[in-house]
Order: C-alpha cells, then sequence, then structure tokens
C-alpha cells in the first residue's frame, strides 16, 4: 500500500532558468517596466554618439544595463526599467 501511495504522488518538475529577455518581457508585459525599445530611445541619444552594444536586464532590480563602446573602453549605463533614469554609469 505504502509503494501505490509513493507512485501517486506528483513529480514537480524543475524549470529551466529564465533568460534576460523573458523576464524582461514578462515584467513590461505585465506594466511594471517600460519596453527596451522605449528605454534606448531616452538614453542613446544622451550618450554623444557612444556605440550602442545592447543590453542586459536584471529583473530582481527591475533594470537596464546599457553597453556602449567609447574609444575602446566599455561603458556600462544601469538604468531603471519603470522609469527610464539613469542610476549609475560606469566606466
Amino acid at each position: 500500500m505504502l509503494a501505490g501511495s509513493l507512485a501517486a504522488t506528483p513529480v514537480l518538475a524543475q524549470q529551466p532558468p529564465r533568460s534576460d529577455q523573458a523576464s524582461a518581457r514578462e515584467q513590461m508585459q505585465a506594466g511594471r517596466t517600460m519596453p527596451i525599445r522605449e528605454i534606448e530611445r531616452r538614453i542613446i541619444p544622451r550618450m554623444d554618439g557612444d556605440e550602442y552594444i545592447g543590453f542586459e536586464y536584471d529583473p530582481t532590480a527591475q533594470a537596464y544595463r546599457l553597453k556602449f563602446i567609447r574609444g575602446g573602453q566599455v561603458i556600462w549605463v544601469d538604468v531603471d526599467a519603470r522609469t527610464a533614469r539613469i542610476l549609475r554609469v560606469s566606466r
């Protein structure tokens, strides 16, 4: 009887880790963050012609990290995903 009850117990499936893009899309669709294209539209013009490379999303902080290059130097710009406010620039 014990063996039968153990067999009927559901096994929880492990879910694969979520990607940055999936997390960002979920937050944006729920109305908690701005779309990355809107963030880019606001931030890129402020970077004085630095070459824009791409972004990462941190779902815990609800922040985007935009990556730029100027003269061979990488510049990271952390942006609040809810307000598009620049939080930090790292050179």
